[in-house]
C-alpha cells in the first residue's frame, strides 16, 4: 500500500471508531438497534470489531425509528434546518442537520471551487441551478457557496432555481462583471439549459462557464458536448460532479486527476471492466475517509459519517467500490496513463485521497429478458454524432408488453426545441442505441433474442407532461 495511503487509513479507521461510539451514546435509535442485535457497545474496540457491526438501511432504522430518536441527544430540535430527498425511490425522507454539519460537505465545495476553478482568487458568480424549495440540491448548494464567500472567497451567489428564464436573466444581467460564472445543477437540466441559450444568444463562450453537476452518471462523451457547447477549453479544471446524497451530504467529488482517469477509460472497455468490474463507467471520485468513511458490501456502498442524524456503516444502496490513491494510480501507470502529470498540466495539483466509483442504483435499471439495462449505456446512443443534435439526451425506457405477450424494449426520447420527429431519425436513435447497448452490455447481447435487440423508439416533443415534466427531476426508468 502507499505510504500516504497508510497513514490516512489509520486515522479515518480511529475517526469511524470515535464516530460509532459518540452515535452509541447519544443516538437513541441508534443504541436500540445495537441492542435488538445483541452488540456491546463497549466491546467494540477495533475497526475489525467495527465491521461487524450491523449495517444500517432505510428499513432497518430510517423507517424503523421516529425521526427525533436518530438525531442526537433524540432532540431534533439541535438541528437547525430539515430538508427533503428527492423521492427518487418514490418515498421522500426528512433529513435534518446543523449548521456544523455542513463542514463535512463544505470541504468538497473548496477542494472544487479552489483546486479547480481557483475562485478562491477569481471573482465568480455562482447560479444555483438545482430546484429550490425543501430538497437537499439547492439547499445545501446555496449554503455552502455563501460559507465560502463567508470565508473571504470573492463569490457572489445568486439561486434562480431551475426556472429557464430566471438563469439567462441573471446571466445575462451579471455574469459579464465577474471573471468566471459556476452553473450548478443537475446533468440533463444543465446541457437543456446550454442549448436553450445558445438559441437564445446566451454568450456563452464570453462568460468564462464552469459547471458542477450532481445526481446522475454521464459519459465522458456528454461531458466532451456539453463541454464544447458551452465553450468551456480544459475539462478537467472548468468541471466536476459531486457525490452526494440527501442522507450523507456531500461524500466525495470530482477531481482534476478523477477526470483524467475517467476520460482515459471512457473508450477502453475492457480496462475499465477490469478495474471496476463492469463495462458501465461509473462517476468516479475522491474522498476524504476521516470525514466519510466507506466500505464495500457486496458491490455496493456502505457508508459512515457524522450529522444531524449519524450514520454507522449505512447501506446507503449504491452500486460501486472504493479503490486506495497508490493503488489506481500504479494501475494506470501500468497501462501507460499519469493522471497526475495530466492534472498538473492543467493547473491543478493532485490530492493523494481514495477513490469511490459510484455506477448509481441497480433499480434504476430496467430487466429485460434477464439482462440489465442501464440509463447510461442507453444515454450513450444519444449522445452520438449522427443523432445528438437532434434530441435532448433525456428519455425513458421501459420493458413493455405487447401483442401475444411478447416483451419490448421501449424508449420515449425527447426531441430538441425546434426539432420535429420522422421515421428516419426513429430509426437512427434506434440503430445508435442499440449499437451501444451491444457493445457496452453483454448481458444484452447475449440473453436478449435477436429479434428483440433493436428498441422501439418513441419521438416525444420537449416538455411532454407525463414522460418530461418540467420543474421536477427527471426518471429515466419506469418499472
Amino acid at each position: 500500500m502507499h505510504g500516504s495511503d497508510e497513514i490516512l487509513k489509520a486515522d479515518a479507521d480511529s475517526a469511524a471508531l470515535h464516530l460509532f461510539a459518540a452515535t452509541a451514546q447519544s443516538v437513541p435509535a441508534y443504541r436500540a438497534l445495537l441492542l435488538d442485535h445483541g452488540v456491546d457497545a463497549g466491546a467494540v474496540r477495533t475497526i475489525d470489531d467495527f465491521r461487524r457491526l450491523p449495517l444500517m438501511t432505510r428499513e432497518n432504522y430510517v423507517k424503523r425509528y421516529p425521526l427525533a430518536e436518530r438525531c442526537r441527544g433524540g432532540r431534533l430540535s439541535a438541528c437547525d434546518m430539515v430538508a427533503v430527498s428527492s423521492g427518487s425511490t418514490g418515498e421522500p425522507t426528512f433529513w435534518p442537520r446543523a449548521l456544523k454539519d455542513e463542514a463535512f460537505s463544505l470541504a468538497r465545495f473548496e477542494q472544487v471551487f479552489g483546486e479547480a476553478f481557483q475562485a478562491d482568487r477569481k471573482k465568480t458568480l455562482s447560479v444555483v441551478c438545482f430546484p429550490l424549495g425543501t430538497w437537499v440540491g439547492g439547499m445545501f448548494t446555496a449554503s455552502c457557496c455563501r460559507q465560502l464567500a463567508s470565508n473571504g472567497w470573492p463569490i457572489t451567489t445568486v439561486t434562480p432555481g431551475n426556472q429557464r428564464s430566471e438563469i439567462f436573466r441573471v446571466v445575462r444581467a451579471l455574469a459579464p462583471m465577474f471573471e468566471q460564472t459556476v452553473l450548478l445543477g443537475y446533468p440533463p437540466f444543465l446541457k437543456d439549459l446550454v442549448d436553450a441559450g445558445a438559441a437564445e444568444k446566451v454568450p456563452w463562450s464570453t462568460l468564462s462557464i464552469k459547471m458542477v453537476f450532481a445526481g446522475e452518471v454521464f459519459s465522458e462523451a456528454w461531458r466532451t458536448l456539453v463541454g464544447e457547447r458551452a465553450g468551456m477549453q480544459r475539462l478537467m479544471v472548468d468541471c466536476a460532479s459531486l457525490y452526494g446524497t440527501a442522507d450523507g451530504g456531500v461524500l466525495g467529488c470530482e477531481t482534476p486527476v478523477s477526470i483524467a482517469i475517467r476520460r482515459f477509460l471512457g473508450d477502453r472497455i475492457e480496462l475499465a471492466s477490469a478495474l471496476f468490474g463492469k463495462t458501465r463507467l461509473p462517476t468516479l471520485a475522491q474522498y476524504d475517509p476521516r470525514m466519510r468513511y466507506f466500505e464495500q458490501h457486496e458491490e455496493t456502498l456502505v457508508v459512515s459519517s457524522d450529522g444531524g442524524v449519524p450514520l454507522v456503516r449505512y447501506h446507503i444502496a449504491d452500486d460501486g467500490g472504493v479503490i486506495p490513491y497508490g493503488r489506481m494510480i500504479e494501475r494506470m501507470k501500468s497501462s501507460g496513463f499519469d493522471p497526475e502529470t495530466e492534472a498538473r498540466g492543467a493547473g491543478a495539483r493532485a490530492q493523494e485521497l481514495p477513490f469511490v466509483y459510484v455506477f448509481g442504483r441497480s433499480r434504476f435499471a430496467i430487466s429485460y429478458y434477464g439482462a440489465n439495462v442501464f440509463p447510461e449505456t442507453v444515454s450513450l446512443g444519444l449522445e452520438q454524432p449522427a443523432v445528438r443534435a437532434q434530441v435532448t439526451g433525456k428519455f425513458v425506457m421501459e420493458a413493455r408488453e405487447v401483442s401475444d405477450n411478447n416483451l419490448e424494449l421501449s424508449i420515449a426520447v425527447e426531441l430538441a426545441a425546434g426539432q420535429e420527429g420522422s421515421d428516419a431519425l426513429c430509426a437512427a436513435v434506434e440503430q445508435s442505441v442499440l449499437a451501444q447497448l451491444l457493445r457496452y452490455n453483454s448481458e444484452f447481447a447475449n440473453y436478449v433474442p435477436v429479434e428483440r435487440q433493436v428498441p422501439r423508439v418513441t419521438l416525444l416533443p420537449v416538455g411532454h407532461p407525463v414522460y418530461f415534466p418540467a420543474g421536477v427531476k427527471h426518471r429515466y426508468s419506469r418499472p
